[in-house]
């Protein structure tokens, strides 16, 4: 890691499971979840004040709308969320057929329309009925397609800077894969492996596209993120934290040059939690010498 990188708890959450994380430029505020927690978070770096949200089942990401408020995965159920009033309504139900299933990651492309995919409900973190779940599109308008089957962990995922290209992660599998992307239809074509990880080195889970079009993927049971080269598949960079169950990532604040990290304590034995204090919070990592990109609010 280079010297000039520096990382820093920021927020003390304790979250079970911390995900999601989105920076919010309008409001210059960090939007993550807890899965298992069954909280949306919202924080301020300014003023290092948080307020938080309930859900009645799991919340496993958070978007902004274009029309106000926010869309959220809970349960099977894509959510609307007033923040003022804490209200939610539910909009569309996916997976349908398998109640035991749940939503996991999801995120808007640059198009606007929101793509979230599912997993079966683990019996441990990262412990799950195999190839239950599905990734999903969801328009403006609530219709729903479903692209990909037989899913275990539906993951990270972003776009390239030509929009041309989805990544996408399916945990289990190890890799960070590319589709073609038809970001007129929303089509995905042409799936292949950009990444592999090898046995044992944890599990690939939630990622970013910085502004260079180069992705940083946190690795669960791994304590990292990775900086990778999705045209030569080369790593370039290893971030490393001082919590092992690091989830997911995103660049923000004002400049979009720090990469926020979120992490877990849930799985976590009475002898790890006394090594990481830290498990379940939001660390900043700065000093990367590179920017994200602002994220996209849904188009409904």
């Amino acid at each position: 890691m280079m010297s000039s990188v520096k990382v820093e708890c920021v927020i003390k959450a304790g979250a079970l499971i911390g995900e999601g994380p989105l920076w919010e430029e309008s409001q210059q505020t960090l939007m993550f979840v807890d899965i298992a927690g069954q909280k949306i978070h919202r924080w301020r770096p300014t003023t290092n004040r948080s307020e938080s949200v309930e859900t009645e089942d799991f919340v496993s990401f958070v978007v902004p709308r274009v029309s106000g408020g926010y869309l959220a995965g809970m349960g099977r159920s894509i959510v609307a969320v007033e923040w003022s009033t804490q209200m939610m309504t539910s909009l569309v139900e996916l997976d349908e057929d398998k109640p035991n299933n749940r939503l996991n990651d999801g995120k808007v492309d640059p198009r606007g329309r929101l793509l979230a995919g599912t997993m079966g409900r683990e019996k441990r973190p990262a412990e799950v009925q195999r190839q239950q779940g599905s990734l999903f599109s969801v328009t403006s308008d609530l219709s729903v397609t479903k692209h990909l089957t037989q899913v275990d962990i539906s993951n990270g995922m972003d776009w390239s800077l030509d929009q041309k290209t989805f990544f996408y992660i399916d945990s289990l599998s190890l890799t960070v894969d590319a589709f073609d992307y038809d970001s007129d239809s929303g089509r995905l074509g042409n799936r292949r492996v950009v990444y592999h990880l090898a046995e044992g080195e944890g599990l690939p889970d939630g990622m970013t596209v910085d502004a260079d079009g180069r992705l940083w993927v946190a690795i669960y049971n791994g304590g990292r993120v990775l900086n990778i080269d999705p045209e030569t598949g080369v790593c370039l960079q290893t971030v490393s934290l001082p919590v092992t169950k690091t989830t997911s990532c995103c660049f923000g604040g004002p400049d979009f040059s720090d990469l926020y990290v979120t992490s877990a304590s849930l799985g976590l034995d009475q002898s790890e939690r006394r090594k990481q204090p830290l498990a379940g919070g939001v660390f900043r990592v700065s000093g990367l010498g590179v920017k994200g990109r602002p994220s996209v609010s849904f188009s409904g």
